[in-house]
């Protein structure tokens, strides 16, 4: 695993260096609202774009209730709730003018997947994931379906389960079960959602390598998802994915919704997709009002097999 995470670093940082090198100063990675911008250049007023590029000189209109997502030429990300005009000079002060190559590493990777072509998250990205094979798991009429893959390794402790929804039951109670090897039950949680957080250093948990888990319809013991295997990496391997995790966390801060899809994008090139589909979660949480990063995640649950 530390070979493969060597050459995917490698591979990000000649993306990086040769998307960066164009001159811009911020590139748009989500825009809610009639929000436009206005071109320093020429003083032309248009529509503001995901994927558009910002110069020093242009201002941002934003409308009300707007969201605006920017990710400066260092890797570094910014949001915009405020409405009205902004100068894009202004934003550049309120960041540090340092390089910061790991987290441009991330980042580009995450404005790869948003921003490839035209910029066009719809189009673009989902015709790519057709072209290079990305499938959907059938399943029948009364399964639920858990966002995993059959047997998924797993980092941090923290996670955030979902399923789809049950099929022709109204208000659904939904009963998520973990066992041991041995099959013995040894966590039990009920919800009415669609989702369960899970910390996976609980008392029952914490002493187990490799957890199996199942999700049923409380009192329809007919509707129930497959048996998903959830197993801690190796002490080796996460001694490997920590060394640039660390670094990551010295330049990025875990507190966006932005920075948690660079987070997201971390874990997803170390084949860590329960860790990436947690920081997608929780990237939604903080902004539920911003589509662009719903469909960025169903993308990547589409790419992964997962929808």
């Amino acid at each position: 695993m530390r070979t493969k995470l060597i050459f995917s670093t490698l591979l990000i940082f000649f993306l990086v260096n040769t998307s960066f090198g164009q001159g811009f100063v911020f590139r748009v990675l989500a825009s809610k609202g009639a929000n436009q911008v206005k071109k320093g250049a020429n003083g032309e007023t248009v529509p503001l774009k995901t994927g558009a590029t910002l110069m020093s000189g242009d201002e941002l209109i934003a409308a009300n209730g707007a969201y605006i997502g920017l990710m400066h030429k260092t890797g570094r990300t910014i949001e915009v709730r405020n409405s009205g005009i902004t100068k894009i000079t202004d934003l550049e002060s309120k960041l540090a003018k340092t390089q910061n190559d790991v987290a441009n590493k991330y980042a580009q990777f995450v404005m790869n997947k948003m921003n490839e072509g035209d910029g066009d998250i719809n189009s673009n990205y989902r015709q790519n994931m057709k072209a290079t094979g990305a499938v959907t798991r059938a399943s029948s009429s009364n399964a639920l379906k858990v966002m995993l893959p059959s047997s998924v390794d797993i980092l941090n402790p923290d996670a955030i389960i979902r399923w789809s929804a049950a099929p022709e039951v109204e208000n659904p109670k939904y009963v998520v079960s973990i066992k041991n090897i041995f099959d013995e039950e040894i966590f039990k949680g009920e919800t009415d959602k669609t989702s369960m957080p899970i910390n996976f250093d609980d008392e029952n948990l914490s002493n187990e390598r490799l957890v199996i888990l199942t999700v049923t319809v409380k009192g329809q013991k007919d509707i129930v998802s497959g048996d998903y295997g959830i197993k801690r990496i190796s002490a080796d391997d996460a001694s490997a994915i920590n060394e640039s995790l660390d670094v990551l966390k010295t330049e990025v801060p875990n507190n966006s919704a932005l920075n948690k899809l660079i987070y997201a994008s971390f874990y997803e090139e170390n084949n860590l997709i329960l860790d990436a589909i947690t920081q997608y979660e929780q990237a939604i949480q903080l902004s539920p009002e911003v589509d662009d990063f719903k469909m960025l995640y169903d993308d990547f649950l589409m790419k992964n097999g997962l929808q």
